[in-house]
């Protein structure tokens, strides 16, 4: 397994130096705007690079979840995976090795970004002087649209895993759509509408589920029970595409 998590590693790393770069020079021109506040230069700069940060911590996960089940594609219908296949390892331990990889990456971006995100909020509102101002706006717009929720580091921390969760529950069910068009609708006509509908469908029936979970006694509980459920989610999406890659993909 651990030979296998080095491979997924080395055929990802690219997209991710990538997203890493783009995200260490918005940081910068965001320290540089930090330095100029109270010139329109500096407030310029600054705006522009949160906007880039955001955006790029948004993409930069999901980024990481569809490059995963593009490889896996890639694998499964090119030379490409020829030769793993062709290694004594079992599709279990493929497939485990390829949701392990993209799990961990997911995980450690979402606490890369959280920290960073922290760190720079904290630097900008001491800079400018209006950290509690914050705090009021915040609790403000929870008042208005009602919702009774505490913001602390607990509740964020909690929100946060639950949304990384999620797209990883997201991505399992993409990978199990995708090894079921390639092991029984290879081929067949409208095979991409086919496992487009699969794809929806699975996420539906999280969705589903997931409402109908029982209501929690604060936020934090609720954010972490539905975040653990994506992940049960996500093993049985596991278990039910490795039974399906051993017996119609394993050569």
């Amino acid at each position: 397994m651990t030979k296998l998590l080095k491979y997924e590693i080395r055929k990802t790393w690219i997209a991710k130096l990538i997203v890493l770069g783009i995200t260490g020079v918005a940081e910068i021109a965001f320290l540089i705007g930090m330095l100029l506040v109270g010139t329109e230069t500096g407030d310029n700069i600054t705006g522009i690079s949160i906007a880039v940060l955001v955006l790029t911590a948004v993409f930069g996960v999901m980024v990481i979840g569809v490059q995963s089940v593009v490889t896996l594609h890639r694998d499964m219908n090119t030379k490409q995976g020829y030769m793993l296949y062709m290694t004594p390892k079992t599709s279990p331990a493929i497939l485990g090795a390829k949701m392990l990889e993209n799990g961990i990456s997911i995980l450690l971006s979402g606490i890369f970004f959280f920290v960073l995100g922290f760190a720079d909020v904290t630097l900008m509102l001491a800079r400018y002087g209006e950290l509690n101002k914050l705090w009021e706006i915040i609790t403000e717009m929870m008042d208005t649209f009602r919702l009774e929720v505490d913001i602390t580091p607990a509740s964020v921390g909690a929100f946060i895993f639950m949304l990384l969760a999620s797209w990883l529950a997201t991505v399992s069910t993409a990978y199990f759509a995708d090894i079921v068009s390639s092991a029984l609708l290879n081929g067949k006509k409208y095979n991409g509408i086919l496992t487009f509908i699969l794809f929806i469908a699975l996420n539906m029936l999280m969705s589903a589920i997931l409402q109908k979970l029982p209501n929690m006694t604060t936020a934090v509980l609720t954010f972490v029970s539905s975040g653990v459920f994506a992940i049960l989610f996500s093993v049985v999406m596991y278990v039910v595409s490795s039974i399906v890659m051993e017996r119609y993909l394993s050569v």
